[in-house]
């Protein structure tokens, strides 16, 4: 079975809901299967601590989660066009993923939420790019075959996949934006078996 990892932070729950659609894009794909994980808060307090398990939705990553996957797709809401602290935190703390060449070769692609359309979803998207690129991933975006790409008036790139949630957070996944997540998730795991 070739496993694609689906590695995301979500504060309000749509790069939750993209992550999932992400896997059923995935999981479309014949031998694939996708493992969805996330990551937790991080604290400016130096004493605070979280449960290792959270109280709901998917498991927290490890490294060995990294190691073990045949591709990756990360995610994250957009943070003054970057990637979420939280994200960035569990990444810095790949280095013996980085040091034993797990990941090199191994497809990857990235996605991501905004709260206005022009709230740095490419910015975000390419930053997440540059610490797969330092690990040897191959990065993959959406080619412009995809359809959906030239009609969104929402999100969609050809970075990889987003989602515009509107300032209040209040606007859901549009169907065209998950079609894209699946879309992307497709295209990986269908890179990931033929390296396999």
């Amino acid at each position: 079975m070739t496993t694609i990892l689906v590695l995301y932070y979500s504060h309000s729950g749509h790069v939750k809901t993209m992550a999932e659609h992400i896997a059923r894009g995935i999981e479309s794909i014949d031998g694939c299967s996708a493992k969805l994980r996330t990551v937790a808060e991080i604290s400016t307090v130096c004493e605070a601590s979280k449960d290792s398990i959270p109280e709901s939705g998917h498991l927290y990553a490890n490294n060995n989660d990294l190691k073990q996957c045949n591709g990756l797709v990360l995610g994250s809401p957009t943070r003054f066009g970057n990637m979420a602290a939280p994200l960035k935190y569990f990444i810095d703390q790949s280095s013996d993923v980085w040091l034993s060449g797990a990941l090199i070769d191994k497809p990857a692609a990235v996605f991501t939420s905004t709260g206005s359309l022009h709230g740095g979803q490419e910015s975000t998207l390419l930053s997440m790019m540059l610490p797969l690129f330092h690990h040897g991933m191959m990065i993959m975006g959406l080619p412009y075959s995809e359809p959906s790409l030239m009609t969104t008036t929402d999100g969609g790139t050809p970075y990889g996949a987003s989602h515009l949630a509107g300032h209040n957070g209040d606007r859901p996944v549009s169907e065209q934006e998950a079609h894209l997540c699946r879309a992307l998730g497709k295209r990986v795991a269908t890179a990931a078996q033929l390296r396999t």
